[in-house]
């Protein structure tokens, strides 16, 4: 049974603890917020006077709200003033003997029945929790930041915590409006260990050169519809904070890709600590400024020089989805489009495709009349290769089979002519087998669009070893006159989104599979916990829980790393037939299919 709880003291006034001190008043509790020294006290009344300024601002809030939420908070240096506290939340900084020498002396200062929370994200609670001669009453309450908006909060249980302190954390929770998940004290509970591995992946795809930072935050959040790109977060995060958070992980798990990236460590004691400092990944304005300013690495508009081909007639090889997709791009952007199909009837399923598409494009109003029988009239279906001869692009889009690819290559490499570009949309197939396949690697290039083709605006345009920068060039002003964002990488499995985002969801199956939390917990988590607009779970019921295993399987047979390898449930779930939404069930079950 859960405890009453109306005073609640918050220890450590930063911009968490302040949030928290904030949410707590809002809900109509009795708050006293208590820092170390005067200054540090008027840094946290600042923090909470102007959040509350901004909502009314906002329209959120009224001035007369405001006035009473703030009048619900006392501030002070003493600890002692929190003697009278239900429940106590400890928001300093992210130190294990810091928090431990706190909760020694609010172990000595609480009366016998109060909780003891600690906002910790990655330290273990019961380390915390034995610093206390009250380990029963302890209890891990993670907020995420900013406090005040949103609204995941994960309560950590250690095996001694009693239940009704766990009970007491949840109903205290749903009273402020979260969505509280229990979990057991583990490192990075649920949110931080899906979400740092996947930063930490991040941080090492730019030491390495592997894209520059534009494109690897525009691939994740084009591609992947998340708030924020990997490394824009991390200076949002601090890298002195996501350091200690990894480091922290990796010390308690020994999971190599929590292993803090170098390059973390370098910028951190170089000073490089992301907004808070003025500088990270990324310039800003100011300290704490939110603005970026142009640095030493911001490209420079038009700075490739490379020279480009001329690109008038494209073919598109493929009758699936993403075939019609890219037909239908093409031909709205005034390309004269041939696509090449087995058979007749394929030829006319994707002409009646492609007509579908276009009629609701004209019923949503995103298109006249006039442009849609203009883009039908470029487009022609065709069964004959060698109708491709006078292509000056040709697209390949069928099975994701490497021996299927390889024999369309040199099929294109035999009838094409001299300066044709060869591309192909696979997402994880490696692009120089396919160049090996012709007598013209130069002119191969990966051109991975994202489904649906017609919406979504981000292409990875992926150079193989052999491509030449007149063939990746041009490439790059084709996505630009189809509206699309072109994100340059090299030629390596997984490319920059699948790289990033597979691993990412193979760790979420392991987190299910050692029953450390449910599906909908670790969904709930992500989506109001880090803002992603699918939890792992439902994102891979859509993507298929095969193709998914097929993607992992080809990252973890390229890079050889250990976390890599698929999850033995992903495995397990395949070969009994589970693969999502397409047959009914995978993770969950799809009555309607």
């Amino acid at each position: 049974m859960s405890a009453q709880v109306s005073k609640v003291g918050v220890v450590g006034l930063g911009t968490m603890g302040a949030g928290i001190a904030e949410v707590f008043a809002r809900s109509g509790y009795d708050v006293v917020g208590v820092d170390a020294g005067d200054e540090a006290v008027a840094r946290g009344r600042g923090h909470i006077e102007q959040s509350t300024a901004r909502a009314v601002k906002r329209g959120k809030a009224t001035e007369e709200e405001r006035q009473t939420i703030l009048g619900r908070i006392r501030f002070t240096s003493a600890l002692a003033d929190l003697a009278d506290r239900d429940l106590i939340v400890e928001a300093v900084p992210e130190r294990l003997e810091l928090k431990r020498a706190v909760f020694e002396q609010l172990d000595a200062i609480a009366g016998p029945d109060a909780v003891l929370a600690t906002n910790t994200s990655s330290l273990s609670v019961t380390d915390i929790a034995v610093a206390t001669s009250r380990p029963a009453r302890v209890v891990g309450m993670h907020f995420f930041n900013p406090a005040p908006v949103l609204r995941f909060l994960e309560v950590v249980r250690t095996v001694v915590t009693d239940d009704d302190v766990v009970d007491t954390a949840q109903a205290v929770a749903t009273r402020l409006g979260k969505l509280p998940v229990v979990v057991g004290d583990k490192a990075g509970f649920i949110a931080n260990a899906l979400l740092f591995g996947y930063l930490n992946h991040a941080a090492s795809m730019f030491e390495t050169r592997y894209a520059t930072r534009e494109d690897i935050d525009d691939a994740m959040r084009l591609g992947c519809g998340l708030p924020m790109g990997p490394l824009a977060l991390l200076d949002l995060i601090g890298l002195d904070t996501a350091y200690e958070i990894l480091d922290t992980m990796y010390k308690q798990g020994r999971d190599r890709l929590h292993a803090p990236s170098p390059i973390l460590k370098q910028m951190v004691t170089a000073g490089l600590r992301g907004r808070k400092t003025g500088k990270g990944f990324y310039t800003y304005e100011a300290p704490n400024s939110p603005v970026v300013v142009p640095d030493a690495l911001t490209p420079v508009p038009n700075g490739d020089e490379s020279p480009t081909r001329p690109i008038e007639r494209v073919a598109v090889v493929g009758s699936g989805t993403m075939a019609v997709g890219i037909v239908e791009v093409l031909a709205k952007a005034g390309y004269d489009v041939l696509y090449l199909t087995r058979g007749v009837e394929k030829v006319a399923a994707v002409r009646a495709s492609l007509q579908r598409s276009l009629d609701k494009a004209v019923l949503r109003g995103k298109l006249d009349e006039a442009a849609r029988e203009a883009a039908l009239g470029r487009v022609q279906g065709t069964t004959d290769f060698d109708d491709l001869a006078d292509r000056d692009l040709v697209i390949e889009a069928v099975v994701e089979e490497l021996s299927v690819k390889a024999a369309l290559f040199e099929t294109f490499d035999e009838i094409c002519k001299p300066g044709t570009i060869l591309a192909t949309t696979t997402s994880s197939l490696p692009v120089v087998e396919l160049a090996a396949a012709t007598r013209r690697p130069a002119d191969v290039v990966g051109l991975h669009f994202f489904n649906p083709a017609p919406v979504m605006k981000l292409v990875e345009v992926v150079s193989t070893v052999s491509t030449s920068p007149e063939g990746a060039a041009t490439m790059v002003e084709l996505c630009e006159r189809l509206d699309k964002h072109p994100v340059q990488c090299a030629d390596r499995a997984g490319f920059i989104v699948n790289a990033l985002l597979f691993p990412y969801l193979n760790d979420a199956v392991k987190m299910l599979a050692i029953r450390y939390a449910s599906e909908d917990d670790i969904d709930t988590a992500m989506k109001t916990g880090c803002g992603y607009p699918m939890g792992p779970f439902e994102l891979l019921d859509v993507v298929g829980l095969d193709v998914a295993l097929a993607i992992q399987r080809t990252l973890y047979l390229e890079y050889r790393e250990p976390g890599f390898a698929p999850a033995p449930l992903l495995e397990h779930l395949t070969r009994a037939g589970f693969l999502g939404r397409k047959t009914g069930r995978g993770f969950r079950n799809h009555e309607s299919v």
